[in-house]
């Protein structure tokens, strides 16, 4: 009778499969109840490091007597005494992605370090170097010098990743040790999560906490399919809600990496825009979806492909796109040289358009210069803009003139409120139109400077006194 009833148990089952039906059930087997993520574990967790970041920070102790108006006259209000130097640790995760040692991690675990250190899952330690940070992806190249192989993992097609996948998360949060958590994909392709100039991130409950930063996000074949990165949480514990780069970004930097060629992106030369549900009535659609083109570049690779003004952008190749983010994280991955097929709605009619990805050219040569003296710009890098320079900075690429590209911290340009990507308009009514000129005039002494500087869009005019 058991016979009987274990083979018509079968032939259900075979039933259900050959009609492309999956059933829910019990384990029916001791073998069954004793599946096991191990050997996965043990295939995956020798390539996940523990990343160590040591920086020195410069600071000066401050004299019981700051606050005095009286000392502040003689000493400018920036307090006294003697400089030291303070050291600063970090701890973060890493993934091994290549036999020589390379390891991917995140850029805000090494940011301003001045010696990396990698353990293994083994607890062997080496010392390493960056090769190659991008802060607008959050990730980080390291090498580890030491010439041997290491267990690496390799990479996934994170496209094909589907909501409801399992995965694990290998970490070493709050600097316990390597930890494994388990968990599916919760969604894909976030956006609105604020952490890197490319929002495109993978969002996993699998449990992540501070010390994860850096760490793999693996599918069931053993394959890196992320890089975890940050979390979102009120207490700074894990609440179920972590997000991961996608492999395909981070193969992208690690190849540009390895190559020596570093980060080099796909310019668009094209402004747009997410559709709204006004929009969306207006341009007669059901539901918002795609993106707008509301600015198209002269001569770019937007203008090459045929796009327009009021185009409106459903798919990059196969792939939906519903906000400029989206649409930067496919332009970006497509690689340079290659070209992808767009999607769009033009006047009512669906078309399609071949887009060429190539880099942002250096229009103009960027003559970096440091402004110093007792100019409001003093303590600055600037640049002078091109289609290159201000995709670096996160600019419109159709913008001209001299942008600030750096502000030390506690420079006079700092104290006056001058931020990155300003850019210098006017001093005293005269118009700046290269670094040369804003350095020639920042050493005049002038008793009055009123500046024009543009800044998201705005003009702020301003005067301060010399």
């Amino acid at each position: 009778m058991r016979v009987r009833e274990l083979m018509f148990a079968a032939i259900l089952v075979l039933c259900a499969m050959s009609n492309g039906q999956a059933q829910d059930r019990v384990p029916t087997s001791k073998t069954e109840m004793q599946l096991s993520f191990a050997p996965l574990v043990e295939a995956t967790a020798p390539s996940v490091v523990n990343v160590y970041a040591t920086k020195t920070v410069q600071s000066r102790s401050r004299s019981p007597f700051f606050d005095d108006p009286f000392f502040q006259r003689f000493f400018g209000g920036n307090g006294f005494g003697a400089p030291s130097k303070r050291i600063e640790r970090s701890l973060g995760s890493g993934v091994i992605v290549a036999e020589s040692g390379v390891v991917v991690t995140n850029h805000h675990v090494i940011a301003g370090a001045t010696e990396v250190r990698v353990a293994l899952a083994n607890r062997q330690e080496f010392d390493a170097k960056v090769i190659l940070t991008d802060e607008k992806t959050d990730l980080a190249i390291l090498k580890i010098n030491e010439k041997r192989k290491f267990p690496a993992l390799t990479f996934a097609n994170s496209d094909d990743l589907k909501v409801g996948d399992l995965v694990l998360a290998i970490g070493n949060p709050f600097g316990v040790g390597q930890t494994v958590t388990s968990g599916i994909v919760s969604a894909l392709a976030r956006t609105q999560v604020g952490i890197s100039d490319y929002q495109f991130f993978i969002q996993t409950d699998a449990a992540i906490n501070p010390g994860n930063s850096g760490g793999a996000l693996v599918n069931m074949r053993g394959e890196l399919v992320g890089v975890n990165t940050a979390i979102f949480s009120r207490s700074g514990g894990s609440n179920g809600i972590g997000f991961a780069i996608p492999a395909n970004m981070v193969r992208l930097v690690a190849e540009g990496a390895i190559s020596g060629k570093g980060v080099q992106r796909a310019w668009l030369g094209a402004q747009l825009q997410a559709v709204t549900s006004d929009i969306a009535e207006g341009l007669g659609l059901e539901r918002p979806q795609g993106v707008l083109v509301t600015d198209v570049v002269e001569k770019g690779p937007a203008a090459a492909a045929g796009l327009k003004v009021g185009d409106l952008i459903l798919n990059v190749g196969r792939h939906p796109v519903d906000s400029p983010d989206g649409f930067g994280y496919r332009l970006a991955t497509i690689g340079l040289g290659k070209s992808v097929d767009l999607t769009l709605i033009r006047r009512g009619k669906q078309i399609r358009l071949t887009l060429q990805a190539t880099v942002a050219p250096e229009t103009v040569p960027r003559d970096q210069r440091r402004i110093e003296g007792y100019s409001p710009f003093s303590g600055t890098n600037v640049l002078n803009l091109s289609p290159a320079v201000a995709q670096e900075l996160g600019l419109p690429t159709d913008l001209t003139g001299v942008v600030i590209f750096k502000v030390v911290p506690g420079s006079r340009a700092a104290r006056f409120g001058v931020r990155r990507g300003d850019i210098v308009r006017e001093i005293n009514g005269e118009a700046i139109t290269s670094t040369k000129v804003l350095e020639i005039l920042s050493k005049q002494d002038f008793r009055i400077w009123r500046l024009k500087i543009e800044r998201d869009g705005q003009l702020i005019r301003t005067a301060i006194s010399g």
